[in-house]
């Protein structure tokens, strides 16, 4: 089979080109940035790729607590050692599965995108929170004079990136 390749057609692919790639220089400069290094550092601290798994504990006398983990496919599971300098942020962004945060040093504060205020919630050191992924941009902030570190347990679809750099959402000043 022999492709024509017209100058009608030629001037529709350098159009499709141009417009593609001007969308991913427009999504790029709407990401919000974090913070530099040294006043971010992002440190991979472990990663393993895990078969499907179908994790299931209880506690007795029944329904006290219970816990499940449930995957469909491989999953890549990250251990991630994130420290903010004083007024250091992560900048918004979101990761394709969930997160568990471990605040082990100073204070941090997490902008949520998903209330119509951008609430934020205030965490210190020996505490931790649930960042759900998906649909879920937020943004970790030190909003204080001290340095903050976390700890990150990611369970992400195997080869899927591990952050996704989101625009501020309307209305989200920070």
């Amino acid at each position: 089979m022999r492709l024509r390749f017209t100058h009608r057609r030629a001037w529709a692919l350098a159009l499709l080109l141009a417009t593609t790639g001007g969308a991913v220089c427009a999504a790029n400069v709407l990401a919000t940035p974090p913070s530099p290094p040294p006043d971010l550092t992002t440190t991979i601290l472990a990663k393993s790729t895990f078969n499907e798994m179908l994790l299931t504990a209880k506690t007795h006398p029944a329904n006290l607590w219970r816990a499940k983990i449930k995957t469909h496919g491989t999953s890549d599971l990250y251990v991630v050692d994130n420290k903010l300098a004083p007024n250091a942020t992560t900048g918004w962004h979101s990761h394709p599965g969930p997160s568990l945060i471990f605040v082990v040093s100073g204070t941090v504060t997490n902008h949520e995108s998903g209330d119509p205020t951008c609430a934020s919630h205030t965490y210190s050191a020996g505490s931790g929170f649930v960042d759900p992924g998906g649909d879920d941009v937020h943004m970790l902030r030190n909003e204080t004079n001290a340095p903050a570190e976390t700890i990150a347990v990611q369970f992400l679809p195997q080869g899927a990136a591990r952050r996704i750099d989101m625009p501020a959402p309307a209305g989200c000043t920070s």
